[in-house]
């Protein structure tokens, strides 16, 4: 297939949480309609989607380019104070896109310290991280909101021109003044000096679009979608507010129509995505190193334990057959475990458990699958005895389907902290991490929060949620599915203009 000559490097899709309407599945269905060869993804201040979007990247046969819109603290990301514009405003945006493996880790390294060291308001870093961790990453100079492009705003060139040279000198050959077609009059302006700054720095150009949604189309839902995020209506006055319509996924001829007096700034983006070239492997597990205290294999210490531990647990059972049966079932769990490489993931839980329970703090007798092994019941990871009430071991880990295998563990509230702090002590905080979560617009609260910015009551809103089916076996209905199944929302959208605009927003916004 012949692809289109432009790629999209500035794209926020729905984890810039609030701000991108860009759904992953449909983002790529978008460049794919479009014979885009490649596409980035760049949301605000975080890589949540990271895995998602080149999962589906490689399924749909497109080059993922794994990126950020960072944001850039004005002096020292340790200093948690705003200045002139205040604290939520005052940061300069960057575009940076991993180039490679190394490229991907440090944009992983810089997004986690701009929430665990420079978070304030937004997670930030600062420039003494991005000469540290630049290694495999390109820069470009981003939106109105970019250092660059704040400081040509406000007139001072000189200033522009002097974060340009410090951004090229940490960004070696990596660097690029970036134009947008936006048809805003202040970036219209901007442009024009940008290019000239870029001539006399020798800085190469690049043409960008700053995606948050899909179509043209999606503009007044998006609108929408910042009215939930700062709890506004659309009809308010001095809200928050886009604008523009342009910020959508246009097409190559679109993006040359609008560069035609720099040409070669769209062309460019065929060089930098032929530069960024991130293979992410999959199945492929990297544990903590656990080392056992004698100078034997991790399978030879693991078969250790976990008979001895038997024997605790058996002790008083006089039965032969019921020992031999136990033992059977041990065999056979080792055995599995072992060929599926998994003794130093049972070691490592085994460690930390037994930790917290020496040092008096209450661990959970066990939950979910891992209830049903022997050899977690063996190494004390759980309390429950497998056999005794018949729980399955294949139910946890299965050599058919290999994945890897998940435990439970509930720890008491005062010493959770404790038994953390253990395990970054003995492996490395470096290997030590907490799950991050976040909350998606499932049919039910879009409808509500939907309908708020749009100016519905609260009871009007909560009598069209009702009539959403109940969520089956943990999942929820889309409202699409929904919508066939309740013949009274059938009813009401087309009784309703006021509800159908309001469902029409909800299915584009829905996640």
């Amino acid at each position: 297939m012949e692809h289109s000559r432009f790629v999209h490097l500035h794209c926020h899709t729905e984890y810039s949480l609030l701000d991108g309407a860009n759904k992953v599945d449909k983002l790529f269905a978008r460049i794919k309609s479009l014979k885009q060869p490649a596409v980035a993804m760049t949301d605000h201040g975080n890589m949540f989607g990271a895995i998602e979007f080149y999962r589906e990247a490689m399924k749909q046969g497109i080059k993922p380019i794994i990126g950020c819109e960072i944001y850039v603290a004005p002096t020292s990301r340790f200093e948690k104070k705003g200045v002139d514009k205040g604290p939520k405003e005052y940061n300069n945006h960057l575009i940076l896109l991993a180039m490679n493996k190394e490229g991907y880790r440090n944009l992983c390294k810089l997004v986690s310290l701009g929430y665990m060291e420079g978070f304030y308001y937004k997670p930030r870093i600062d420039k003494d991280l991005l000469r540290e961790l630049n290694g495999g990453l390109i820069a470009l100079s981003a939106c109105l909101q970019g250092e660059v492009c704040q400081a040509l705003s406000a007139g001072n060139v000189e200033k522009a021109k002097a974060a340009a040279e410090t951004y090229a000198s940490i960004f070696k050959d990596r660097y690029y003044v970036e134009i947008q077609d936006n048809k805003l009059a202040e970036q219209e302006k901007v442009n024009r000096l940008l290019v000239e700054l870029a001539k006399d720095l020798s800085i190469p150009v690049v043409a960008t679009n700053d995606c948050h949604y899909g179509e043209r189309d999606d503009f007044h839902a998006h609108d929408v979608l910042l009215c939930v995020q700062t709890g506004k209506t659309v009809n308010e006055d001095n809200r928050l507010k886009m604008e523009t319509d342009e910020l959508y996924i246009k097409s190559a001829e679109e993006i040359k129509k609008g560069f035609d007096y720099c040409p070669e700034a769209v062309e460019r983006t065929l060089e930098i995505a032929d530069r960024c070239n991130v293979e992410i492997e999959f199945g492929k597990y990297h544990f903590p190193a656990f080392t056992p205290p004698k100078e034997i294999s991790l399978d030879s210490y693991l078969d250790e334990l976990a008979y001895s531990g038997l024997e605790e647990r058996l002790e008083g059972v006089e039965d032969d057959a019921l020992r031999k049966s136990y033992k059977e079932r041990l065999e056979y769990e080792l055995d599995v475990i072992k060929r599926m490489q998994f003794p130093g993931y049972f070691l490592v839980v085994a460690d930390f458990i037994n930790y917290a329970k020496k040092n008096g703090i209450p661990v959970g007798p066990g939950r979910g699958s891992s209830a049903g092994s022997l050899v977690a019941y063996a190494l004390k990871i759980t309390d429950l005895d497998p056999i005794r009430h018949v729980l399955l071991f294949e139910r946890f880990l299965n050599p058919e389907r290999r994945s890897m295998p998940d435990i439970d563990v509930d720890f008491c509230i005062r010493g959770r902290a404790q038994v953390i702090q253990y395990v970054k002590d003995k492996y490395g905080a470096d290997r030590v991490a907490q799950i991050a979560t976040f909350g998606t617009l499932k049919a039910k609260a879009a409808i509500r929060d939907v309908g708020r910015a749009l100016g519905f009551s609260f009871a009007e809103t909560d009598t069209i949620a009702k009539l959403i089916p109940a969520p089956k076996q943990g999942f929820d209905y889309p409202l699409t599915e929904s919508i066939k199944m309740e013949p009274r929302l059938q009813d009401l959208l087309k009784s309703d203009p006021r509800v159908k605009n309001l469902m029409d927003h909800v299915l584009r916004l829905e996640e």
